[in-house]
């Protein structure tokens, strides 16, 4: 089991995107009130006073979509000047992100991931569910604005869903060759939309692979992450292609992250909704952060025995919660 020091904080439950694979059609969120989210302050006081204390170094910022959360520089910024934080990245729809890239780079940020699950305008208006021609654009600027102030690593995610995006793999591929941009294909998981799951399915990493092995050949690359993607190069490319196969690799044992969600529950599992603690509703009510520190080591304690691979110790398939409720 690796050491668990990678903290994924989700700063907002909202998404100006409603994509397939994170949220049903047609139904309806409760999202969350002003008052129900975290604070920057709380954000702050748990990182620095528990987190960091515990072990945890390394933070990401998601969502829903982060960066519709007002001050987000701001606690980037904040997060940054803590001598212990060894990295702060931000996990983007990239719509919002153009006006923004330079304010969130000059505040420390250096790591960005970017969802682009499509080259094409209209498969990708089909994926995020709403809005029109003008939004694949404007995401798109936001990857070149990103690029143009300086990120490295860019990554970008592409969930692959059959007959839907598959077709365009290569495609997002060679985008790798010419820049130092880092592909991540994530295989489609049942999580968010189970009944679009049950009717697409997904397709494993080492099929992608295969696909573009027969176009261009593929080497294993030098340049690895911190997350659980297995890194590879289409031979003389300037950037990466990981693949993230949750699906049809487990890697529960290279495990390093927890995840903390808008409203302050902590969670040791994606897949396995079991071992939650509610660390707002305690930090609110005057708990001391030496107790909150501790039920934090219980919770890495028992992680091994909550992660996917031993699902059917808490969990029965159905989530309670939306990929874009939890932060991916």
């Amino acid at each position: 089991m690796n050491q668990v020091d990678y903290l994924r904080i989700s700063l907002i439950d909202r998404c100006n995107f409603r994509c397939q694979y994170c949220m049903p059609e047609g139904v309806e969120f409760d999202y969350l009130l002003k008052e129900q989210l975290l604070t920057n302050q709380e954000f702050l006081r748990l990182i620095e006073e528990v987190f960091i204390p515990v072990g945890f170094t390394r933070f990401r910022l998601t969502g829903g979509e982060p960066l519709l959360r007002p001050g987000v520089a701001e606690l980037v910024g904040a997060i940054a000047s803590l001598p212990q934080t060894q990295d702060i990245s931000i996990t983007t729809n990239g719509f919002l992100l153009a006006p923004q890239a330079q304010n969130l780079y000059d505040a420390g940020l250096r790591r960005i991931n970017i969802s682009l699950d499509s080259l094409d305008s209209d498969t990708f208006n089909q994926m995020i569910g709403n809005g029109g021609r003008s939004r694949w654009e404007q995401v798109w600027e936001g990857i070149q604005a990103a690029y143009g102030v300086g990120f490295d690593p860019l990554k970008l995610n592409v969930v692959v869903i059959p007959g839907v995006n598959d077709h365009e793999i290569l495609d997002l591929a060679a985008l790798t060759i010419d820049k130092r941009w880092h592909v991540r294909f994530i295989e489609f998981m049942p999580i968010g939309n189970g009944d679009f799951f049950g009717d697409r399915g997904w397709i494993s990493s080492e099929e992608l692979r295969q696909r573009i092995r027969d176009r261009w050949g593929l080497t294993t690359s030098q340049v690895c992450g911190a997350g659980p993607a297995d890194v590879f190069q289409i031979p003389g490319a300037k950037g990466t292609l990981g693949f993230i196969s949750q699906m049809s690799e487990c890697f529960c044992d290279r495990c390093n992250r927890m995840r903390l969600s808008a409203d302050g529950w902590l969670r040791p599992c994606l897949l396995n909704e079991a071992g939650q603690i509610d660390l707002k509703t305690a930090l609110r009510a005057g708990t001391s952060t030496d107790q909150l520190q501790e039920q934090v080591r219980q919770l890495l304690a028992i992680k091994p025995d909550i992660n996917f691979k031993e699902r059917d110790s808490g969990t029965t398939g159905v989530y309670s919660r939306t990929m874009s409720q939890i932060g991916g």
